[in-house]
């Protein structure tokens, strides 16, 4: 049987910055953890699955290489990198989008019957990249390298997955999620060109503040009493500044703030109410949950 999908797994979206990703991990491995479900095989078995869903797309690094093993496993058909046999047309057309011209030279050299028209030269498929940055890193710009896999041709004509190491200059200030094209850096196409690496600058900001499109946004934990009868809650904004911030009464988990001119290069900051994380309830709190239980709340 076909593992599933990681993403799946844990119940997060592709796009999934470190810190989603290991929240979401946190969550799935509490509900199924074998201490919690004693003598239940099933949990057990679910346990181990998000385990290795988290080891597989836990980190930039990680994402990038389950990526990349899927596109290729897709283009192959799970049968490796290699071009013998039959159906190498059907194969070349999945993978470069365009097999071998029928009746023409396939490698370019003159052809034993009439003229071929002159066509334009098919291109290798084009490598998605993500290159994960720090804030710091981000402000500061520099030299960085990034590494993925390419398919080139080995000496005996087959093509195989290659690890390749690049380096880009990215410049100070730059916005998350810029794309920028290498030419030339993709897959090799074993009778055209090669194709291009599109390289997607992700910056990271650490626990509890994810990129909501071009708007960075903050976790606050705020215990569901405040959230409800208002009151005050300290925060850290990303400059490191601590301020006080006031809760309306019957706030809503999700709701948000926004703070201008508080987020990445002088960008706005949305503070997003959600429920502290707790490891373990003490007794009194079990106990305060259960008159709520009794009061309907």
């Amino acid at each position: 049987m076909a593992k599933q999908d990681p993403y799946s797994v844990l119940g997060v979206g592709r796009n999934a910055s470190d810190v989603e990703i290991k929240r979401a991990f946190r969550k799935k491995a509490r509900q199924f953890h074998p201490d919690r479900n004693p003598d239940n095989a099933g949990a057990e078995s679910k346990f181990k699955e998000v385990q290795e869903a988290y080891e597989k797309i836990a980190t930039a690094k990680d994402r990038n290489e389950f990526e990349q093993q899927q596109r290729m496993s897709s283009m192959f058909g799970g049968q490796g990198a290699s071009f013998g046999g039959g159906g190498m047309e059907d194969i070349l057309g999945q993978m470069f989008g365009g097999g071998r011209q029928r009746g023409g030279n396939p490698f370019g050299g003159m052809g034993m019957g009439q003229p071929q028209p002159r066509r334009s030269r098919p291109k290798g498929a084009d490598i998605s990249v993500s290159l994960e940055l720090t804030s710091e890193q981000a402000e500061k710009g520099g030299n960085f390298p990034f590494t993925f896999k390419r398919l080139k041709p080995n000496a005996i004509g087959t093509m195989e997955a290659t690890s390749v190491t690049l380096r880009t200059k990215v410049k100070p200030g730059v916005k998350h999620g810029t794309t920028s094209r290498l030419k030339g850096q993709g897959h090799d196409h074993p009778e055209g060109e090669p194709g291009d690496v599109m390289l997607t600058i992700r910056i990271q900001f650490g626990e509890g503040r994810f990129w909501d499109g071009n708007i960075l946004v903050q976790e606050v934990p705020t215990p569901f009493s405040t959230l409800m009868l208002g009151g005050k809650v300290k925060v850290a904004l990303p400059s490191g500044k601590k301020i006080m911030l006031s809760v309306s009464s019957e706030t809503m988990v999700g709701d948000r703030l926004r703070v201008p001119a508080a987020g990445y290069d002088g960008g706005d900051l949305e503070l997003e109410f959600v429920l502290p994380d707790y490891e373990q309830l003490s007794k009194e709190q079990v106990k305060a949950l259960e008159n709520l239980k009794d009061t309907g709340l």
